[in-house]
C-alpha cells in the first residue's frame, strides 16, 4: 500500500498537466447535475431560481479546508499547486494523521489583482465530508472554513477548465444576470478587495475526458426580502 501513494501520486501528477490543454468544446447548460456527485459526497443546496443561462442556488452550512492565498498568473496552475496540498491532506498529512475520502468539487477561488499583468491570488478549497466536520482534522498551511448559509449564482460549463474559459464563462453568467436583482446583490458582495470575483468548481478528476462538469460561482450578498415569493 506505502509503495501504491507515490504510483498514484506520481500518476496525478502525469494528468494534471494535460489540464487546460485538452480540446474540447465547452457547452453551456443550467441545472445539469453533476454525474461525479452520484458516486462521491458533495455539499448539498437548494435551488431558489433558474434563469436564462444560470442558477441561484442556497448552500446550508458546510465546512471547507482551504489553502493559504497562492499567488499566480495561472488559475490552472495555482489550482495544481493548491490541490496537490489538499491531496497531501486527504492522503493524511494533518495533525490527526487521518485519511479522508475525496469530495467534490474542489474550487478555486480568485481574488482581485491590481491588473491584468500583476499576479491574481487564489484560494483552493475541499469539501470536508460530513463525517469529519464535527472535528476537522487540522493542517499546517492550510484553513478549516465554516460557511454559514450561503447564496451563489451558478453557471455550468464542460470541458477542462483553462485560463482562457474561466473568464469567457464568468462574463457569460455577469451578462446573464444583468437587470436582475441578483446583479445588485453580486456587487454588493464585492464591496471590498478582499472578496472574491469569482470561484471555480471542478467536479470531475483528471483521470475523466468526458462528461465533464465545472461551474462559475459569484457569491449573492441577499437580503431575505429579495427572495422570490
Amino acid at each position: 500500500m506505502a509503495a501504491f501513494i507515490p504510483f498514484k501520486l506520481s500518476l496525478l501528477l502525469s494528468l494534471l498537466s494535460n489540464i487546460g490543454f485538452l480540446p474540447e468544446t465547452s457547452k453551456n447548460n443550467v441545472g445539469i447535475f453533476p454525474p461525479t456527485c452520484n458516486r462521491i459526497e458533495c455539499p448539498s443546496f437548494d435551488l431558489i431560481e433558474v434563469g436564462n443561462g444560470y442558477e441561484i442556488r442556497r448552500y446550508n452550512s458546510t465546512i471547507w479546508v482551504t489553502t493559504s492565498p497562492i499567488q499566480d498568473i495561472s488559475l490552472v496552475e495555482a489550482t495544481r499547486t493548491g490541490f496537490l496540498q489538499l491531496f497531501d491532506y486527504i492522503q493524511g498529512k494533518n495533525k490527526y494523521k487521518q485519511q479522508i475520502e475525496m469530495t467534490a468539487p474542489v474550487i478555486t477561488e480568485v481574488l482581485p489583482s491590481d491588473g491584468p499583468f500583476c499576479e491574481s491570488s487564489f484560494r483552493i478549497s475541499f469539501y470536508l465530508p460530513k463525517v469529519n466536520q464535527a472535528n476537522p482534522p487540522p493542517a499546517e498551511g492550510l484553513h478549516i472554513q465554516k460557511w454559514k448559509s450561503t447564496y451563489l449564482a451558478v453557471r455550468q460549463f464542460s470541458g477542462f477548465v483553462t485560463d482562457y474559459n474561466v473568464g469567457v464563462e464568468a462574463a457569460a453568467l455577469e451578462a446573464s444576470l444583468a437587470d436582475t436583482v441578483w446583479s445588485a446583490a453580486i456587487k454588493k458582495s464585492q464591496k471590498d478587495e478582499t472578496t472574491s470575483v469569482y470561484l471555480v468548481a471542478q467536479y470531475n478528476s483528471p483521470f475523466e475526458f468526458s462528461g465533464r462538469v465545472n461551474e462559475i460561482w459569484m457569491l449573492v450578498d441577499l437580503e431575505d426580502e429579495l427572495l422570490p415569493v
